[in-house]
């Protein structure tokens, strides 16, 4: 799989500020550590990483369990703080922010896909989409949502409540509602850990497509080598640091890059180690 990224003009691209070059990358990490606890009981949950994520590319985060992936993609939304170093979306340092102008941001530049899909069940499939721009007080760009309804295959879905669809129409409506915005860039949690193989495939391949044909910016957690090759790019973790990094994954290529972790952990030499 090759990495493509948009050309300005590509439809729904995030457009920069004059002023900012136009390869800043969607995403920078600086030095950034998240610790818990103090003296020996002192764990890093993430561990002084740096990390650039460029715009227009679908890249996936990898790791075992506890590696610090969940930790990283919290702390690059905004949604966590860290204890040392900075994350930037786009120029925007999130760590140098108040509660205040993070909640406005996470509102106005950022999307999210959980597992979950967090649809309100009394909602149209329409409505859930239109809810961010509702909750906001803005009115909906209706060629934009139309581009998206398009791309997702939802078009005859808008009128019916969750409980009438499926969970791979489900997780479809979720990631539209995340891209109604044109946010700078989406976080997807394990968005096919609630899925089916079939349907889980069906909703990567629509993530990819909205990077592709719509421009948009995607950073996935998954622990599925096979999703992460939907990805342009897997950022592999352990103990908190960055181990690895593999440029248009295979699911193969993935599940080695895995198991040379899982062989340097067992020698007591993983990347990063402390």
């Amino acid at each position: 799989m090759n990495a493509q990224h948009p050309a300005p003009d590509r439809p729904g691209a995030a457009d920069l500020p004059a002023d900012l070059p136009a390869d800043l990358p969607a995403v920078r990490a600086r030095g950034l550590s998240k610790v818990y606890g103090q003296g020996e009981a002192t764990v890093f949950a993430l561990d002084d990483v740096d990390l650039d994520i460029q715009r227009g590319a679908f890249t996936a985060i990898m790791g075992p369990s506890g590696s610090g992936k969940s930790t990283l993609m919290h702390l690059l939304a905004g949604l966590d703080t860290a204890t040392t170093g900075q994350a930037l979306l786009g120029d925007l340092d999130l760590t140098a922010m108040d509660d205040e102008a993070l909640t406005k941001l996470r509102r106005d530049r950022i999307g999210f896909v959980f597992q979950s899909f967090n649809l309100l069940p009394m909602f149209t499939a329409e409505q859930n989409i239109l809810l961010p721009l509702q909750l906001a007080g803005q009115d909906p760009d209706r060629a934009w949502m139309q581009t998206l309804v398009e791309t997702l295959g939802l078009g005859d879905r808008l009128g019916h409540r969750p409980g009438e669809l499926s969970g791979g129409q489900c997780q479809r409506v979720a990631i539209a509602r995340a891209l109604v915005t044109k946010p700078d860039v989406v976080f997807a949690d394990e968005p096919t850990g609630n899925l089916d193989s079939r349907s889980g495939a069906e909703v990567l391949s629509f993530l990819r497509r909205s990077v592709r044909e719509l421009g948009r910016t995607i950073i996935m957690v998954t622990h599925d080598p096979a999703a992460a090759a939907y990805a342009d790019r897997v950022v592999l973790l352990a103990d908190g640091r960055i181990a690895g990094d593999i440029a248009q994954p295979t699911a193969e290529s993935v599940l080695a890059g895995l198991d040379a972790l899982r062989t340097l952990d067992r020698a007591g030499t993983t990347p990063g180690g402390r």
